[in-house]
């Protein structure tokens, strides 16, 4: 145990390689004294600050920010507070509990594992292996478990497995393995060091990167300016990261992949693209020119909503700075044409020379190159579909979309039994308000969580894991998406309770009841017995010890997982470097600027410009846009039961422009209704010149109104705006639900 680690003094530094690493001065520890500072990360979301938590016996007396964290350098959000929360929370499950009616009663761990095995094991016996289905949400990538999720995915062998992917990047997954012949190849951008920064339908400032894990991004966002950078932030909305922005775009919903397609014709046609450098690494630049050809800002500036002056004047910058990178994430994955956005971005990246060049989108160098790997495995792209045959299986998982349908349609192949893994699909997933009925129309359906949830509630067991301060762990996938090569280790700061369990010791209990194994009362026993000596440290340190900087490869001098154990704030290996021929997975080692059916498909998009038909057209009696927005005390659904994350002034509002507010007769704060062609619910009405007119935004993972749920929770309720969402409007190459842009009506609240 590591329970007595205490927070390290000295000298700061910086290492250009592993050779050099944060050197591990005097570490100070407390005798006979209860309080204590353990250094670890905040692992609520995709930044994983460094924090140093103070505690006081078993009680967390004080969180902040480490500032000798290699990656985050002193910076947190008030999500890291939330993390002695969910350690002190007495709604928090200890224990695995078994549903009694409609109430749970507590039961021991053997028991609980024997009765998930016997039931999963005879409904894979009378329906397939397929009836077994399988979601995966956020929290469990946010962790080293997900080594023992993947496991557990293998082992079920249904094609029933589903993510919180297809909700939030799919597409850029996508874009990613048609370009560079890897899903796992998402350039980074390497903001630390470019001169032009664009931010295309994301919000660091609020988000600390995503796929660009870039905690404190408010100073790096401050520095780009400082160092006589540009930021210029497109979205509909003037966001928290557009206030730090030299420039807003206030862009059109929907309206990116025509933006960018005019920016590439300017580009192309005034002759402002790297040549050079597009035909050392790309192929299908001929192609790529003929899509743009006649496809001017002018032509474009109505499907936009951006005058073509300004599209002329984007381009024009983008080619002249020193170094430049638009990043794009999850306003432009939520789309329809949420692929083709994300293509049209890596595009512009690497015909202005941006491509894999210092100040541009680049590839990570982490301690574990999951990156140069991930190009041998197969992507599994169509191998089977749903069982309408309308989506098909992108990485080997359907879109989320469908999940309601494949467990409510009767019939063969039908989802009879469900795992549930650290995920809340009943409040973050578009189905139609199905979702509660297909839970509870389950044969059985266990579920991985620390809580009873909107979508736990309907688990026959529930399995919790201790909470992210009773666990140690290296993390081995954010690093790969980093802006910084890093390499941190995560300290344990309370030991667990003993009968409490990680993550990955849930996941491989369930393993061992759902291999195929003979004599079980025995050989089960053994396999739990393997899996214990095998827990993801051990294997993080095997993979340290012989990845890129391990001692395999340099000798004593390697990284190694202790090092990282023994620094103050983690190991810097360095800023990113140029790896591109390293890591990319095509046949001829080039990016492909121009996938035929990628064109095809823009192609469609500029025909359609040119007709005036671009768009959506909104059924009748709708008028406005509906995009989603982020707070920064707000994770998705599982943070609102800790009263320091929802106190103050009701989050979940619909942001609506005065003059937009003024045509409905409405004020500020007043309760009003929102529907589409699918559902609708109640919310105040935000007003605020912060947004686009004709767009509203309602954030997600609010609506905590069902029975028997988290208390705190129950009592900031917020309305779930996945009601109305179609789930059969996805993006048209990955599945991935289309979430920005639905159409709806607001009407103030009709009296009772």
């Amino acid at each position: 145990m590591h329970d007595d680690r205490l927070r390290t003094w000295g000298d700061r530094g910086a290492a250009p390689d592993a050779d050099r690493a944060v050197p591990s001065r005097q570490v100070f520890r407390q005798t006979g004294c209860p309080m204590k500072t353990i250094a670890r990360q905040c692992t609520l979301c995709e930044a994983h600050c460094g924090i140093l938590v103070t505690v006081d016996g078993d009680r967390v007396a004080r969180i902040e920010g480490n500032p000798d964290d290699v990656l985050s350098r002193g910076y947190i959000c008030p999500k890291a507070t939330a993390m002695g929360g969910l350690y002190d929370d007495p709604d928090r499950l200890r224990t695995p509990v078994r549903r009694v009616g409609d109430r749970f009663e507590p039961i021991g761990w053997d028991e609980a594992f024997a009765e998930v095995g016997r039931r999963l094991r005879a409904v894979r016996r009378a329906h397939g292996p397929s009836a077994i289905g399988m979601y995966l949400g956020n929290p469990a990538a946010h962790s080293s478990s997900v080594l023992y999720a993947v496991l557990l995915r293998m082992v079920l062998l249904t094609r029933n497995f589903y993510s919180a992917s297809s909700i939030d990047q799919f597409p850029q997954e996508f874009a990613a393995w048609r370009m560079f012949g890897s899903n796992v190849l998402m350039p980074v951008t390497d903001i630390d060091r470019t001169d032009r920064l664009v931010v295309l339908g994301a919000n660091p400032a609020v988000s600390n990167g995503s796929i660009t894990t870039m905690p404190g991004a408010r100073d790096r966002i401050r520095a780009v300016r400082e160092r006589g950078g540009t930021v210029v932030v497109i979205d509909p909305r003037r966001t928290e990261t557009a206030r730090l922005a030299d420039e807003h775009v206030a862009v059109a919903p929907g309206g990116d992949p025509y933006l960018l397609l005019a920016m590439l014709h300017v580009l192309v046609t005034e002759k402002l693209c790297d040549e050079r450098a597009v035909r050392a690494q790309c192929s299908g630049w001929g192609e790529l020119r003929a899509l743009v050809a006649d496809f001017s800002p002018e032509v474009a500036a109505p499907h936009a909503g951006v005058d073509a002056a300004t599209i002329r004047r984007l381009a024009r910058e983008h080619a002249a700075a020193d170094s430049a990178v638009l990043y794009a994430r999850i306003g432009v994955c939520q789309q329809v044409t949420g692929t083709v956005t994300h293509w049209l971005v890596n595009t512009i990246n690497a015909v202005t020379g941006n491509l894999d060049r210092p100040g541009g989108q680049m590839f990570a160098s982490p301690a574990v190159d999951v990156a140069r790997f991930a190009k041998y495995l197969p992507t599994g792209y169509g191998a089977w579909t749903d069982r309408s045959g309308a989506h098909r299986a992108f990485r080997s998982e359907l879109p989320v979309g469908v999940l309601a349908e494949e467990m409510l349609a009767d019939g063969p192949g039908r989802i009879r039994a469900l795992i549930t893994y650290a995920g809340n699909p009943a409040l973050s997933t578009p189905q139609a308000g199905r979702m509660a009925k297909a839970l509870a129309g389950l044969d059985f359906h266990v579920a991985i969580d620390m809580y009873v949830t909107e979508t736990s509630r309907h688990a026959d067991i529930i399995l919790p894991p201790v909470s992210p301060l009773e666990r140690e762990e290296v993390d081995m996938l954010f690093p790969v998406f980093s802006v910084r090569n890093n390499l941190r280790y995560d300290a344990r700061v309370f030991a667990p309770p003993a009968d409490g369990l990680e993550d990955w010791q849930i996941a491989a209990g369930l393993v061992a009841e759902l291999l195929p194994l003979p004599a079980r009362r025995f050989t089960g026993r053994l396999v739990r017995s393997v899996f214990d000596q095998v827990s993801p440290l051990r294997l993080a340190a095997v993979a340290v010890a012989t990845g890129p900087y391990g001692v395999l490869w340099r000798g004593r001098r390697g990284l190694t997982v202790r090092r990282a154990r023994e620094s103050v704030g983690g190991v810097d290996l360095g800023p990113l470097r140029p790896r591109l021929r390293q890591v990319i997975g095509t046949k001829d080692k080039r990016v492909r600027l121009a996938p035929e059916d990628f064109v095809a498909a823009a192609r469609a998009l500029i025909d359609d410009a040119g007709r005036g038909v671009a768009g959506t057209t909104p059924p009748d009696g709708f008028d406005l846009r509906l995009i989603g927005r982020r707070h920064l005390r707000s994770n998705n659904s599982w943070l609102h039961n800790l009263p320091s994350m929802v106190k103050g002034r009701d989050r979940c509002t619909a942001l609506m422009h005065p003059a937009d507010a003024a045509a409905r007769n409405l004020s500020d704060g007043e309760q009003v209704a929102v529907r589409s062609a699918t559902g609708s619910i109640v919310v105040p009405v935000e007003v605020s010149d912060d947004i686009r007119q004709g767009t509203v935004a309602i954030p997600h993972g609010w609506g905590h109104r069902e029975p028997g749920v988290w208390s705190v929770a129950a009592a900031h309720p917020g309305a779930n705006v996945n009601l109305l969402h179609d789930p059969a409007l996805v993006d048209s190459f990955s599945g991935a639900a289309a979430v920005n842009g639905t159409w709806v009506a607001v009407t103030p609240l009709s009296p009772s």
